[in-house]
């Protein structure tokens, strides 16, 4: 007797076995993907490690130089009280998070993983930006918590990690999030304390009279917002030799024009 209980050299019947899927449910397509391909599905996985790493970096990257941009925003009234104010900006990412992970779970759970990974990216690229050129201490503070607010990520991408491969592979998933977490961890800080301030580290490359100069702790992490004084280059790449810069977002070149 076979082991699928009948006559003969039957072969074992898996118990529970999907037999239909939905054509629109994208749980329904990953789970037939997984039942035909074997191996490790390593273009999913490198994705998902570099968005974790990504996600991860603005969490402690402020840590090295946020002492230096409370002190220039000038929000504290004795030298003391600066570690007072830093700690509000420091605490609002988590509290942030702690209000809407929950949220965004469930948000995961009707409109899929990534939707919300998308909106994490999102907010990423464009409220770290606005971060590091906040020129208040309310807009710092402001855009580090909408920044918390607005990072979902963490349930999402353990949720897709188990989902996007087979079940033998899950521990390896769960295991790169894990690391690519570790990695944001280290490098983030890493990376802000050695970019912060270029333009009194570095004044070959970045000018002392343009928006590098102004104490604006741009986290360069992402540099969606790069004006960069390259004298080697002046022939080659005009158009990066700005005479007058005109950000609009409030901060402007006193060129007394």
């Amino acid at each position: 007797m076979g082991k699928d209980g009948g006559g003969g050299d039957g072969l074992e019947v898996p118990l529970l076995k999907r037999t239909y899927y939905h054509g629109n449910c994208p749980g329904c397509r990953l789970e037939k993907r997984n039942e035909t391909r074997r191996g490790v599905p390593y273009t999913e996985f490198a994705c998902m490690w570099l968005v974790t790493v990504c996600s991860t970096l603005p969490i402690q990257s402020l840590f090295p130089f946020l002492y230096f941009m409370i002190r220039d925003l000038h929000i504290a009234k004795q030298v003391e009280d600066i570690g007072f104010y830093a700690g509000f900006v420091g605490a609002s990412y988590m509290l942030g998070r702690a209000l809407t992970s929950t949220l965004w779970g469930i948000v995961a759970d009707k409109h899929g993983r990534k939707p919300v990974l998308v909106v994490t990216l999102i907010a990423v690229i464009t409220l770290n930006t606005l971060f590091g050129l906040s020129s208040s201490y309310w807009m710092a503070l402001t855009t580090r918590g909408l920044l918390g607010l607005l990072s979902g990520m963490l349930g999402p991408i353990k949720a897709y990690a188990t989902e996007v491969c087979r079940k033998e592979y899950s521990h390896l998933a769960l295991s790169l999030i894990s690391s690519s977490r570790a990695i944001g961890l280290i490098v983030g800080p890493a990376i802000g304390g050695y970019l912060a301030q270029p333009a009194d580290k570095y004044p070959g490359m970045f000018s002392q009279e343009y928006i590098f100069g102004r104490k604006l702790y741009i986290n360069t992490m992402k540099r969606h917002i790069q004006i960069i004084r390259l004298k080697p280059w002046k022939n080659l790449f005009p158009t990066l030799m700005l005479k007058k810069v005109v950000v609009d977002i409030g901060v402007c070149s006193q060129t007394g024009h």
